[in-house]
């Protein structure tokens, strides 16, 4: 069977933080591939600034790696569960991947979760144990871990007999010698064990072509543009072709531009044939899944499967008595339109209109994807409000189902027991607990979805930041009854509008934990703290001190309260409950409740409690 032996396609897959955008750039670095004195800024692949704040991978991306004369095309895929349908396409694209786990950490459930993805594409793996150089590094222990996940996986034969390179991304550095000393600046020995081991592309361009769209891109000029692998054939600008729909259509239309990978680079190129990794435009409405095939010979490929959404929550237009004080785009229309736009790229985010005009129904894969629209939108000028996070039920077979998820912790041994009753009390079942001889333990959890939402800051809390925790969607299983996992204490909510004194906050503080500083412009209905009780409290805020002619020189001065808690944006919308909008502007995130009236949700509050007083 022919091959083009002068090219190679791997994905690279990875736990959250695991070093495998570093070692992608230390890749081009020491490649044929950048010009000479071309400085690369680090983790050059994220290009989102979000993704470079944070250090996580949100989209996948391509980038191309000349070596020796052979072109080794890259995908950055994700390490997030919450991102995993972007994981599943981009393993359709490539023969091989390269499996970056840290030499301390080891297997982390995400690590799990897409090499399962890579191993039932039957693709060639190399482990890459990185970080080799950390403290308290374990790689021959690390390389074990892998072999029995692999195994447990059901990898075969010949996927069992794995490659290992071990690798300092952070400096450059790799070997094939599990000792530190071994380690040499150069990239060499990975780029020929890539060489040696993942499987040329097959090469069958004399037959008609088939390429399929596995990931999207959108420009304003070209419109929609179809990113994926030529699986046979050959294409060239200006060719008509025809597009085998998901729903069974056809639809024709004459390719406009290709564009190829080099290095950071996409490129305008004229013509690809089998094996290539492209981009395609002129199509308006192309999808995910979809076949461009010749007119002639219309033979569509299995489509790909795209995870369902597991969380929705409700945006709605800000309606607070700030509504347009800090965001440039606050109407319905322009956040309909955001939103919708947003589907031209994201094909794991669905988008429902309701029957208030001003509000829709967002659903994603999980806290992060949707934050992070969130975060994305706010920084672009838009102003919003959402509702709490709620998980999406699911009939299966008859049965009224909810997500679980799998939540692996390690977590220091004097901590598992408060963890252990933590997740109890949310429905979480321990599978298994691996004590460790470095006075770590790690547990393995599966959890209802909807017990883990406001989890990770009451972890952070118990674990006073040392544990790690990552959860990955595991099934729909058959609901938990008669259980609401929401939050337990209740709020400090302000009675009406003006500015936090220190005066008024010093005689609220000890009804619980205070939300803003002093100087904060409140409203009516605005949560200014959580109560240490179940119960909402309304509270004067604003109160400032009685003026007398008597008055201790400095007294000022000596007012003082506790530093009060700022929650992040995760934080915020973990915190709310059912009544409660996290509202969003370009320059605050407020915690509301949605009735801000104080009479009118005390009355609403009576008619709810009696409504569950007659059931």
């Amino acid at each position: 069977m022919k091959t083009r032996d002068d090219i190679r396609n791997i994905a690279i897959i990875a736990h959250v933080d695991h070093g495998k955008t570093t070692l992608v750039n230390e890749m081009l670095k020491q490649s044929d591939t950048l010009p000479e004195h071309f400085e690369i800024q680090d983790r050059a692949m994220d290009t989102n600034a979000i993704e470079r704040e944070r250090g996580i991978t949100i989209l996948s991306k391509n980038t191309a790696v000349k070596y020796n004369g052979y072109q080794i095309n890259i995908l950055d895929t994700p390490g997030h569960a919450d991102f995993g349908g972007e994981v599943e396409r981009v393993m359709k694209m490539v023969d091989g991947v390269l499996l970056v786990v840290d030499a301390f950490e080891g297997t982390m459930p995400q690590t799990r979760f897409v090499l399962k993805k890579a191993l039932e594409q039957h693709l060639t793996p190399i482990v890459v144990i990185n970080k080799v150089d950390r403290e308290g590094a374990r790689p021959e222990e690390v390389v074990d871990e892998v072999l029995d996940l692999f195994i447990e996986l059901g990898a075969d034969e010949d996927q069992l007999d794995f490659p290992v390179v071990y690798a300092s991304a952070m400096n450059g550095t790799t070997s094939l010698d599990a000792d530190v000393a071994t380690q040499e600046h150069t990239m060499k020995p990975l780029f020929d064990t890539i060489i040696d081991t993942i499987p040329a592309p097959i090469d069958n361009s004399d037959e008609p072509l088939q390429f399929q769209v596995a990931i999207l891109d959108y420009n304003d000029f070209v419109g929609r543009i179809g990113i994926g692998r030529v699986v046979r054939g050959q294409i060239k600008v200006g060719d008509q072709v025809t597009v085998m729909k998901l729903d069974g259509s056809k639809q024709n239309f004459r390719v406009t531009k290709l564009f190829g990978f080099v290095g950071l680079k996409r490129v305008e190129i004229q013509e690809a044939k089998s094996g290539d990794l492209i981009a395609v435009s002129g199509m308006d409405e192309i999808n995910v899944g979809e076949t461009v095939v010749n007119p002639e010979h219309p033979d569509a490929l299995t489509p790909l499967r795209i995870d369902p959404p597991t969380l929705q929550m409700t945006f709605r237009t800000n309606d607070s008595p700030f509504a347009g004080r800090e965001g440039e785009f606050v109407t319905s229309r322009q956040l309909e339109s955001r939103l919708k736009s947003e589907l031209h790229t994201d094909v794991s985010l669905r988008v429902d209109d309701t029957d208030d005009p001003g509000a829709w129904t967002v659903s994603g894969r999980g806290e992060l994807h949707l934050s992070i629209l969130i975060e994305t939108m706010r920084r672009e000028g838009y102003e919003l409000a959402v509702s709490r996070p709620q998980v999406i039920y699911r009939e299966v077979d008859g049965v009224e189902c909810e997500p679980f998820e799998e939540v692996q912790i390690d977590t220091p041994d004097e901590y598992t027991g408060s963890i252990i009753d933590s997740l109890s009390q949310r429905k979480g079942q321990m599978k298994n607990m691996e004590p460790s001889n470095n006075g770590q333990t790690r547990l393995i959890f599966e959890v209802p979805s909807r017990g883990l939402i406001g989890y990770s800051n009451e972890f952070m809390s118990q674990t006073k930041g040392y544990g790690i925790m990552s959860h990955v969607f595991k099934e729909y299983a058959p609901v938990v009854k008669n259980w609401n996992p929401g939050r337990k204490k209740g709020t400090l909510v302000s009675m009406n509008s003006g500015k936090a004194t220190t005066y008024a906050m010093m005689g609220i503080e000890s009804r619980g934990t205070l939300l803003i500083d002093p100087g904060t412009e409140v409203y009516e209905g605005m949560i200014v703290g959580e109560n240490s009780r179940e119960n909402d409290i309304t509270v004067n805020i604003t109160k400032g001190k009685n003026l007398t002619n008597v008055r201790a020189a400095g007294s000022d001065d000596m007012a003082r309260i506790k530093t009060p808690t700022h929650l992040s944006l995760e934080e915020s919308l973990e915190f709310l409950n059912d009544d409660e909008y996290c509202e969003i502007t370009p320059e605050n995130v407020r915690l509301r409740k949605q009735i801000l009236d104080t009479n009118a949700r005390e009355k609403a509050s009576k008619r709810r409690k009696a409504a569950l007083r007659d059931k």
